[in-house]
């Protein structure tokens, strides 16, 4: 990448501008899972402005990307209104692009991609699916089997998934962003 193209880069594509931030924490203060990041959001705007490769690079390989919720508590308490939500959506494209993601977000990406399939195929969550798909993913066969009998019971987990009615404009939105 070069040197002095990510900052105008990252605008282009998203319309945040990293250079408006002046570092007064809001964002990782009202950040819900900031102790759990690499780096909080913060700090991840800090390391863009530099606009060295190398703190670019530590960005998109950290788990940081991936556990934000996106949640946009970092938007609303933001004085300059700094879309953070954004900024790391399209850092985990670039991670998925450049095949950089973090070892560490393996079961995050099992699961964004388990429920974006879900979407894909009936229009809307099928939680059976989605967890099948997940569990399938991970490896993690036993994990929360204790939970399911009871929302089976409780009629939580429809065995028969709902569809929207034209699932093909969904197909035309996954299409959409494929390209």
């Amino acid at each position: 990448m070069e040197k002095k193209g990510y900052i105008s880069e990252i605008k282009s594509n998203t319309n945040v501008n990293v250079n408006r931030c002046y570092q007064c924490g809001k964002c990782s203060a009202g950040c819900a899972v900031a102790e759990e990041m690499d780096y909080p959001p913060s700090r991840v705007m800090r390391m863009l402005q530099t606009n060295d490769v190398e703190n670019y690079r530590k960005i998109i390989s950290s788990e940081t990307i991936w556990l934000c919720v996106s949640c946009q508590n970092c938007l609303t308490r933001c004085p300059m209104e700094i879309d953070i939500p954004q900024l790391m959506d399209y850092l985990r494209g670039k991670a998925l692009q450049g095949k950089t993601v973090s070892k560490k977000a393996k079961n995050i990406l099992s699961f964004h991609r388990a429920f974006l399939d879900s979407v894909k195929y009936t229009g809307r969550l099928y939680e059976i699916g989605l967890v099948a798909d997940y569990k399938a993913r991970t490896f993690n066969i036993l994990q929360d089997m204790d939970v399911a009998p009871k929302m089976f019971a409780k009629g939580k987990l429809p065995i028969i998934p709902e569809t929207v009615k034209n699932r093909k404009q969904i197909t035309a939105i996954f299409k959409n962003v494929q390209q």
